[in-house]
């Protein structure tokens, strides 16, 4: 369905309940999985977790987990030590485009068998689970940091457990360290130091309920809402001022773009600054990829340049992310240049009115060219496409008295 998006209401007012991170659950369902007497709590109710969760309690030969990537690449390596399960797992006409190359070779290190049904490198694999004896991996740094969770998500299972040593600059430090504060919180003993990584062999865990903390990603298009309203102040809910959750640092960027956030209670508000003096922003963004297009967006809609950096990741996500955004910006009057892991945009103060835009199969897309209705009216293509993270996202818009017509 293609909606069109418009509003003439430009202050904002309201309280939201975001959905669980997609990150944590995903995680948490896998751990779930292997230590089956803890249970979770306010986990998302997004299709990624969905198909997450479908598959780890299915038995099916073939497990098709569409467009989800955190899915194929934490499966792969869960199917990899499940003694005795042979699967083949593959996903949408995307998803086989996406590289699963490193994460297979780094479970041959192990020993475990994977084949490519298709494509070498590529979805669909066939994976022949056995009992891991082997306990060191090589890896290089600077991949999607959902290869190396997958190994350390796995590794407590393992009979020697895992040593990974990561070759190069690390991406998305704090997806690792999310990974790991999981496992801590499972009392599994895990270390840190330099470029190596251990995760200790733990048979079992103690019962334990895990509770999911609220999506910091999901909660990125609010920033943006109130940094583009006149006035503004949104109240957000589950959040912690001490997130395991990287896109957290968007209290910090989003400070620069004159919103001002506070904790209470786990919740957070959001109210945009008075006066506030906007100038160009460079961001280094290697942590925090997932919220470039939340970013971009919202300084065109303010009217100011930004330069943003540490976005290599962006090209093998749902769509290539950073093309899609100089086509989509582009159409929307935008003077911006992109490279493999760079984007500059120019201040602009004109901006297109109903403008379509293409949404790429990619959530994130839609949602964070939305806010963008506070100043022209604009049409999402294909807009079911946030049931990926935020199946709820246009219904907790209009609660904020935004006009959403299907065409």
């Amino acid at each position: 369905m293609n909606l069109l998006l418009q509003t003439t209401q430009h202050n904002l007012q309201g309280q939201i309940a975001v959905t669980g991170s997609k990150s944590e659950t995903n995680r948490l369902l896998l751990l779930k999985a292997l230590f089956p007497n803890i249970t979770l709590a306010n986990t998302s109710n997004s299709d990624d977790s969905e198909v997450m969760q479908k598959a780890l309690i299915g038995n099916d030969e073939i497990v098709d987990i569409h467009h989800a990537g955190t899915a194929m690449r934490f499966l792969t390596a869960y199917f990899a030590v499940n003694e005795g399960r042979e699967v083949v797992m593959t996903g949408s006409s995307r998803m086989q485009e996406r590289p699963i190359k490193i994460l297979v070779e780094a479970l041959g290190q192990l020993g475990v068998e994977i084949s490519y049904e298709k494509e070498e490198g590529y979805p669909p694999i066939r994976i022949k689970g056995k009992k891991v004896t082997a306990s060191k991996v090589t890896l290089a740094a600077n991949v999607s940091s959902q290869y190396i969770s997958a190994l350390l998500l796995v590794a407590s299972k393992l009979e020697n457990g895992l040593e990974l040593t990561l070759e190069g600059e690390i991406t998305s430090i704090p997806y690792i360290k999310m990974t790991l504060a999981l496992l801590n919180d499972l009392d599994i003993q895990t270390s840190f130091e330099g470029n190596v990584i251990k995760v200790y062999p733990k048979a079992e865990v103690a019962t334990k309920e895990m509770v999911v903390e609220s999506d910091w990603s999901s909660a990125s298009y609010f920033f943006s809402l109130v940094a583009l309203a006149d006035t503004a102040s949104i109240t957000l809910s589950s959040y912690k001022e001490n997130s395991l959750q990287g896109d957290s640092e968007l209290v910090s960027l989003y400070e620069k773009l004159g919103v001002q956030t506070t904790f209470q209670e786990n919740k957070m508000t959001l109210v945009k600054q008075e006066n506030f003096k906007y100038e160009t922003v460079n961001f280094e963004l290697n942590n925090t990829p997932d919220i470039a297009q939340t970013i971009v967006v919202t300084c065109l809609g303010l009217g100011i340049g930004c330069h943003l950096t540490g976005l290599h990741t962006l090209k093998i996500k749902e769509t290539d992310r950073l093309e899609a955004l100089r086509i989509e910006l582009t159409k929307l009057g935008a003077n911006i240049s992109v490279t493999n892991d760079s984007l500059t945009l120019v201040a602009s103060e004109n901006i297109n009115h109903n403008v379509k835009i293409g949404t790429y199969n990619d959530h994130r897309m839609a949602m964070a060219f939305a806010p963008l209705a506070l100043k022209v009216p604009i049409i999402i293509e294909d807009a079911e496409v946030v049931s990926k993270s935020y199946p709820d996202f246009w219904n907790d818009l209009k609660a904020l008295n935004f006009q959403i017509s299907e065409l």
